[in-house]
């Protein structure tokens, strides 16, 4: 016969067993927000509020609860089994019911001997303090109402050549900064064009205005530093792998402003990392986009078509094998889908990614755990998918109107960048 004092012994045990199993914020929660959300959620980030507290955490926990509920956080784009990235902020059902569970349970705080460590502040920066800080030598005020492409040209003092790791792009007014293009210029076009300009830098639809300015810019490495648009996240690249900084070479940061409701000023900054490891291969950014036979850029999207699809196709040429390190997916308000994929010459596909529910504010590259290979004579196939209706929210475009290719806001794009290095490269 059991005991009473044997039951209640029992009792404390299944109780003390289940108070060990609820979710604390000292034990999981802030390791999960650590991980997910800190990087965007802290102070002068793009998050509207920090998450870096027990008492921020338990002020927003409804929020939380609906938007991982409903899947809108964290903003991790990439459908799985399209491509495996490194740094991924996807948020595993496990841990999405330990938060849910938290909240249920009145977000009990825990020890504070189970914090984790803490993180020394990482200031303006997601990675540290850069290497080489660039800053638009005054501000610049965008007009209202309109579509501004402004370039600025920031010189560097090297006289050799520089090797990059990782670039972060701090926009001086998030509200008004649509995207950023990063081109370098060592001829001293850009300087002249400057110099014509008694505003701030230079007007530069279209690209950096130079002779390799444009579409030849894109194809001749002339991006080489990368770009910014909403949601980007900064990332080092792989070992042996870096972007090449020529001696002398000037940055040219064109800036797309998209000042609709309001204006100000705008001092965007760019932080630049050198590589710290030898590099053995450079990172060369290769576009595919919708062009025809005759090589211009085509695609129509007509005017209340729901599920409207835009391909392209990009051949490796022969003895260029390559492999893909990252992928940098782009549309605007329009888009619903895109995806990419690699298809060999025997027809076997390798996904490269997918997004089946496009956010324009939410977009940037997507660096690979393993490189991917891309032999010659295979394809890049890129599909885009669009919704011109009054059903779509995001449409900009009231009446309806076919969009077609542009830089501008209410203009649409097909576009992926694939950042890949040349098999057959050895700089060592």
């Amino acid at each position: 016969m059991t005991t009473r004092p044997a039951v209640i012994t029992a009792l404390l045990g299944l109780l003390a067993a289940a108070a060990s199993a609820q979710p604390t914020y000292t034990r999981e929660i802030s390791r999960i927000l650590t991980a997910r959300c800190t990087q965007c959620h802290r102070a002068h980030d793009i998050a509207p509020f920090a998450l870096d507290t027990y008492e921020a955490a338990a002020d927003f926990r409804e929020d939380i609860v609906r938007v991982i509920t409903d899947r809108i956080m964290p903003p991790w784009k990439p459908v799985p089994g399209h491509g495996d990235f490194r740094g991924s902020l996807a948020l595993p059902d496990d841990e999405r019911a330990q938060i849910v569970q938290w909240v249920e349970a009145g977000v009990p705080y825990g020890d504070d001997a189970e914090l984790p460590e803490a993180t020394a502040p990482r200031g303006d920066w997601v990675l540290g303090d850069p290497d080489l800080t660039l800053e638009m030598p005054e501000a610049y005020q965008p007009p209202r109402g309109r579509d501004m492409y402004r370039c600025f040209v920031l010189p560097t003092e090297f006289e050799e050549t520089r090797f990059v790791s990782a670039v972060d792009i701090l926009p001086g007014d998030r509200r008004y900064v649509h995207h950023v293009i990063l081109y370098l210029d060592t001829s001293g076009e850009a300087e002249a064009l400057d110099a014509k300009d008694e505003e701030p830098g230079y007007t530069c639809f279209g690209g950096p205005g130079t002779s390799l300015g444009g579409p030849a810019a894109l194809l001749t490495n002339g991006v080489s530093l990368g770009g910014w648009a909403p949601g980007t996240r900064p990332a080092h690249l792989p070992d042996g792998v870096a972007m090449q900084l020529p001696p002398k070479a000037r940055v040219v940061m064109q800036v797309h402003y998209y000042a609709r409701g309001g204006t100000a000023p705008d001092q965007t900054r760019i932080g630049i990392y050198f590589s710290k490891a030898p590099v053995e291969r450079r990172l060369l950014f290769i576009p595919v986009l919708p062009i025809d036979l005759r090589g211009r850029i085509n695609m129509t999207i007509p005017a209340g078509e729901s599920d409207h699809e835009v391909r392209a196709e990009f051949p490796v040429p022969p003895l260029l094998d390559a492999h893909v390190v990252s992928v940098f997916p782009h549309m605007h308000l329009l888009g619903r889908q895109i995806k990419a994929d690699i298809v060999s010459p025997r027809g076997e596909e390798t996904p490269l990614v997918y997004i089946d529910n496009w956010d324009f504010n939410w977009q940037g590259p997507y660096t690979y755990v393993e490189p991917v290979a891309l032999p010659a004579f295979s394809r890049v196939r890129l599909s885009c998918r669009y919704d011109n209706t009054e059903g779509n929210p995001r449409n900009p475009n009231n009446p309806l109107k076919t969009v077609t290719w542009g830089e501008g806001t209410e203009d649409e794009m097909c576009l992926v960048f694939l950042g890949l290095t040349f098999d057959r490269e050895r700089l060592r």
